[in-house]
Order: C-alpha cells, then structure tokens, then sequence
C-alpha cells in the first residue's frame, strides 16, 4: 500500500560520473594528477570500478531497482583527447549507453563536465585560461552533433561551487598544503606555469575560476540550445542545508552569499537547477555548532540528517525560482544501515516541499556503485552497490533494496 505517492513523470534514478567509475581515463588532468608527486590525491583512480567496459552491466542494476533515470557524465578527455582532435569511437561508446538507456526505459541526464577535462586544457590553466569558454562550447557543441538528439536532460557541470564550499568545512591545513603542492608538482612536471583543475583549487584563483566556469556554463548552454533548443539544461550546484540556531543568522547568511548565491542567481535562466546535499550544518551568530553527543555521523563527521535535502531544495527555489532536479543525495558511511534508513525519510521531506508548491522533476542517488572519491580515494562508500576492486562483480546492498521498493511503490510505504 503507498501511503504518500510522488506526482506522475517523477524521476527516479542514480547518479554515476565517467571518471570515477570508467576506470583507466589516462588523458584527463585528475589521472596525471594523481600520479605526480606529491600528490593530494589518497591512491591512483586505476581501472575504478571497469564501468568503461562494463556500463551495460551497471545500466541493467539501475533497470533492475524499477529506475526510471541514469546519470552519467561524457568524459571531455576521452572525447577530445588532443586538443581539436575529436575520438570518434569515443562518441560511439557514450551513444551506446544512451542507445541502451531508451530501451532500458531509463531517461539519460547526462553530465558533460563532471570534475574532470582534458590533460591539455589543464596545461592551458582550465578556466582560468581566457579561451576555456569558447573551448567548452565547441565540445558541447561536438557532443551534441553527435548523439544530443539523444540526451534527456543536460547538465553543463557539476557542482563549480565545491571548491568555494569547503572552505567552509575546515579541512585541515596540511591538506591545502598539499593541494598547492600538487598542482606545483603537475605544472613542472607537464612543463607550463600553471597547470589547474576544477575540484583541487587554489584561494586565490577561486574567483577567476568561477569566472571562467560561469562563462563556460553559459557558452555550453548556448550550443547546446543551438542544436537542441527544447533540450532541458542546467547545472548542478552543492548545497548544504544551512539552519540557524537561535536568532542571529549572518554567519548563515555569510556562508550563502560566499558559496551558494551566485549560482543560484545564474541558475534563473536555466531549465531547471540540480540540487546536491549531502549534510545539514547549524550556525549561530559565532559560527558552526557543535553537535551533540551520539550524532548519528557520516564519513566527513557531519550529522546523517534526513531532513537536509528538503531543506537545500527550499533555500534552491527561493533564490533560483526555477524547477529543482536532485541530481545527487546519498551519504558517505560503511554502515550501510545508515544509508538505508536515510532514503525514506529524505523521500519524505521532497513530498513535503512538492506539497508546498515547489516544482520537483525527480530524485537521483549518489551513487549508483562506490567509486573513486577524488582525493580520498577509495576510502568513501557511498554507493548503492559495492564492487570487487580485482574481478569488479557488483554486489547489491540492503539499502539498493529500500530505495527499490520505493520505486515501484511509487511513493512511501504505508
């Protein structure tokens, strides 16, 4: 029996990205820079979890929950992996999986920069180069000769206010050191002044970098209208849900204006914007407060709070007014208990909010398989799915289950 049902056409689906679980991406800037030394990166990306090879298999486990959606990200390095030089098996390869997707009944969202770009637009600085936009926009404009007909739902980036965001978390400091460190150890070693890359960021190239990434999410709009102009696009955005103790909300505020306001205001002239949340943080007027004592925590010590994902998907229509998509949720934890007793009571809260009048497309969890969790490696689990790191046979977990039974519910339980 379903108690509360979602709204017909909800999407429901997982979230997976190209580098970290394609495995062997060896032209993009995140494989070299895992490999210089030093390296803020915990272990090599390797083969990841094979999906390269095996996308048929993890589409058929998205098919087998009841999902009625796929995210995936083009990986810009294997498409044109020499600048100008476009890979036409390549293309074949992402047509495939979207070919697959329809016949699965599975609508494809597709990410066209998930982290991760060429090795040579990382020697040409990434976005802090003048020519990145124009650069983006011609590849989004390749894809989308190629299979855009195809595409569900695009999505120019993901998450460009990451960097900006944890700033905010308080990674220690010997981390930062090593993030500077590495992008030093990767400029010698390509041999150019400034070797960047989207999620390991400088302080003071933020700004410019987010510059350049806004000029970048509206260049790739713009070809990607021009070939599909009914195509639905936007980007994916983090977002913590931000509550505030007590009455004095500025260092609430403060955090908003600095990490979150911007890309929401941008987000004004899409078709929608992607929610990404993951944790709830309380601020009072000093700044984070503490949690207390037997706090449920997930891998990054914050509070496993149900609740947080209608909370960023409020504060994301307040300031964006456009139709919300969450393009990720999921939590970071071995415990897959955890995980299974988060998803109904996150569900809850997005049936709360599309009771409040808020334009809601669908629901995706990260991630669909444990992948490679940038720098920290394979050391964070947040897949609905495990994998064998030498024979890469998928086992599902009991939280697959729960969501599932969700799905083809279509609702929450009774």
């Amino acid at each position: 029996m379903t108690a509360r049902a979602f709204p017909p056409g909800f999407l429901f689906g997982a979230a997976t990205a190209g580098h970290q679980v394609e495995g062997d991406n060896s032209t993009s800037d995140t494989w070299f820079a895992e490999l210089v030394t030093p390296t803020v990166f915990k272990e090599p990306s390797g083969r990841a979890c094979n999906s390269y090879e095996l996308w048929a298999e993890d589409l058929e486990l998205a098919h087998g929950l009841g999902l009625s959606a796929y995210r995936f990200s083009v990986e810009w390095a294997r498409i044109e992996p020499l600048e100008g030089e476009f890979s036409e098996e390549a293309l074949a390869h992402y047509e495939a999986i979207l070919d697959r997707c329809h016949e699965l009944g599975l609508q494809p969202i597709v990410t066209f920069n998930h982290f991760t770009s060429p090795h040579w637009f990382a020697m040409r600085g990434s976005w802090l180069d003048p020519e990145a936009p124009a650069l983006f926009a011609r590849y989004c404009d390749r894809v989308m000769e190629a299979f855009g007909d195809k595409i569900g739902i695009a999505v120019t980036m993901n998450e460009p206010n990451l960097s900006r965001l944890l700033t905010w978390i308080g990674l220690p400091d010997f981390v930062h050191d090593l993030e500077r460190a590495t992008l030093q150890a990767a400029s010698e070693a390509a041999g150019v002044p400034r070797y960047r890359l989207a999620n390991v960021m400088l302080p003071e190239d933020m700004d410019a970098m987010a510059a350049g990434m806004t000029a970048g999410h509206l260049a790739g709009k713009a070809a990607i209208k021009a070939r599909r102009p009914e195509l639905p696009v936007g980007l994916s955005i983090a977002i913590v849900d931000d509550v505030v103790d007590g009455d004095d909300a500025s260092v609430r505020d403060r955090k908003r204006s600095e990490v979150y306001e911007h890309w929401l205001r941008l987000a004004r002239d899409d078709d929608y914007v992607g929610v990404q949340n993951y944790e709830q943080v309380h601020y009072d007027g000093e700044g984070r407060v503490p949690l207390p004592e037997g706090t449920a925590r997930n891998d990054m010590g914050s509070a496993i709070e149900p609740s947080s994902l209608a909370g960023a998907v409020r504060y994301a229509y307040d300031v964006a007014g456009v139709p919300v998509l969450v393009t990720e949720h999921g939590v970071s934890t071995h415990d897959d208990t955890l995980r299974a007793g988060l998803i109904e009571p996150a569900l809850a809260g997005l049936l709360d909010v599309i009771d409040e009048g808020v334009p809601m497309w669908g629901y995706l969890h990260w991630s669909l398989l444990d992948n490679f969790e940038w720098i920290f490696g394979y050391e964070g689990q947040l897949g609905l799915h495990s994998f064998d790191h030498e024979t890469f046979v998928r086992t599902a977990k009991p939280s697959a289950e729960v969501y599932a039974a969700i799905v083809r519910a279509g609702g929450l339980l009774g």
